[in-house]
């Protein structure tokens, strides 16, 4: 990973390259979360599957909600995905492989790896910690 810096301030980090071989761990945190956009970096292994969740409205200024966006690097990635306006109900399964992106606008979602994979992970920010950002579809 490149970390690339100002340098009218040496603290302030203005760009990053991540490269398919720096996606080491299950989960990796790119950009603090204080930051309007998140990614995360994956290597996820068979089997591996997220609770079915959808985000939530966020108050502040103004309402918000995450949105959410899978790029696969390697391997293949299941996706559900859940109505937003028809109570959470499934809409369909779908196979994403290298290459191919997941964009969640609306809705609910789970992933499960098809075999060991790598994936970026984008959301938008900030992230304010899961109790504010999620529900999960079965509580």
């Amino acid at each position: 990973m490149i970390k690339i810096y100002s340098r009218g301030d040496i603290n302030k980090l203005c760009h990053i390259i991540v490269k398919k071989d720096d996606i080491i761990t299950e989960r990796t945190d790119i950009i603090s979360p204080d930051n309007f956009l998140q990614l995360s970096t994956l290597r996820l292994q068979n089997g591996k599957t997220f609770k079915p969740h959808k985000h939530i409205w966020k108050k502040g200024e103004e309402k918000v909600i995450a949105q959410e966006s899978w790029v696969v690097i390697e391997g293949k990635v299941n996706v559900t995905y859940y109505d937003d306006v028809l109570h959470d109900t499934p809409l369909g399964n779908y196979i994403i492989g290298p290459g191919d992106c997941s964009i969640t606008l609306y809705g609910g979602h789970t992933y499960k790896a098809v075999g060991e994979c790598k994936v970026y992970e984008f959301k938008t920010g900030p992230y304010k910690g899961q109790k504010l950002d999620k529900r999960f579809l079965d509580d």
